[in-house]
């Protein structure tokens, strides 16, 4: 009986760890941590500044250009002789000019070679003759020349020069007397004849670097300011410029009174540019010279100037203007007056900025 009740006991035991065995384990899962990383910063690049410069600018002035035609674009530009003498005034179409030189002639009476482009007039006049200087002055334009005509040598000289030349003397057509004026101050010249007669160009290169926006330019930039412009080709011919802060232009006096257009509009520039030339006696004329390696000058932006240099290889090469370092000169869109001021072959002449 003991033997059995050790074998019972003994059962029971392994009775016991089977039940426990097969009981059910409670599994407390592991605590996961997770750690939320912050939202990436979103970045976004500042917009890019307006560029102020044109998609499409008129050669000559900077200015805008996107609402002309391409055939408006490609008109080649037209350089116009006009005389500047106190019977000359007020001429007809000066205000349209992209670009007008004024040079020294004979008995020291300025005259004007007004250059169109971007803005063709329907007439533009008095018209006068040319100078032997002319072709050199406006041909790196690559169009017409036109004037009333010339003396046989100096005539001779443009021919050579390859200019191209239309003037009343050689049958050019387009030239018309109108009612009012006294020859010479009577003749002036259809434009749209004038440009039918110059197929064979096209628009002319740029021939200043522009600033945008203007106020970027050289001379506004480092320049000394300047309210007044005073210059002196002889007695006969004292222009001057006033600064006017609310056009932002240069506004052109003769003998101190305003000058303007027969039409009543004053004449004005956003840049009026000095620069020196000598002048020699060639034919018994006065000539100006403009092919050069070096020469002083001015340039005067939006009520500033500061003194340049410049230069021309040739007759077709453009102008070269940079500051006294040798930094190029930018100057504002716009109107160009270009005084071609003596400093040698004639007393008396002065560039005076105050």
């Amino acid at each position: 009986m003991r033997a059995a009740r050790g074998i019972l006991s003994a059962t029971a035991v392994l009775v016991a760890l089977g039940l426990a065995a097969c009981a059910p384990v409670e599994i407390t899962p592991a605590k996961v941590t997770y750690t939320a990383s912050p939202p990436a910063e979103k970045t976004y690049a500042p917009e890019p500044p307006e560029d102020p410069r044109p998609q499409i600018a008129w050669p000559l002035t900077g200015l805008d250009a996107s609402t002309a035609s391409p055939e408006e674009l490609a008109i080649p530009a037209v350089a116009v002789k006009v005389p500047n003498d106190s019977k000359a005034r007020p001429q007809h179409s000066l205000e349209h000019a992209d670009i007008v030189f004024e040079e020294y002639v004979e008995a020291g009476i300025p005259r004007f070679i007004a250059v169109f482009h971007s803005r063709i007039p329907e007439t533009v006049g008095p018209i006068r003759s040319m100078r032997e200087m002319d072709p050199n002055i406006i041909g790196s334009l690559g169009g017409p020349l036109v004037f009333s005509g010339a003396n046989r040598s100096v005539m001779d000289v443009a021919r050579r020069s390859g200019q191209f030349l239309l003037a009343e003397d050689l049958g050019s057509k387009g030239f018309v007397r109108i009612k009012g004026k006294v020859a010479p101050y009577n003749l002036h010249i259809r434009m749209a004849d004038i440009l039918a007669q110059s197929t064979d160009f096209t628009a002319p290169e740029p021939q200043f670097a522009f600033a945008y926006p203007a106020e970027a330019a050289t001379a506004a930039l480092y320049g000394t300011p300047a309210t007044r412009i005073d210059l002196r080709f002889s007695r006969y011919g004292e222009p001057s410029w006033d600064w006017d802060e609310a056009s932002g232009t240069w506004l052109r006096n003769e003998f101190g009174e305003p000058h303007v257009s027969d039409e009543g509009t004053r004449l004005s520039a956003a840049n009026v540019v000095v620069l020196h030339v000598r002048v020699y006696t060639n034919f018994s004329l006065p000539v100006s010279e403009m092919i050069v390696s070096d020469a002083p000058g001015y340039v005067a932006t939006g009520g500033k100037y500061i003194p340049i240099r410049w230069s021309k290889a040739d007759r077709t090469a453009p102008y070269v203007i940079t500051t006294e370092d040798g930094q190029p000169v930018q100057l504002a869109p716009g109107t160009t007056w270009v005084e071609l001021v003596p400093n040698a072959g004639v007393s008396g002449t002065y560039a005076n900025f105050s």
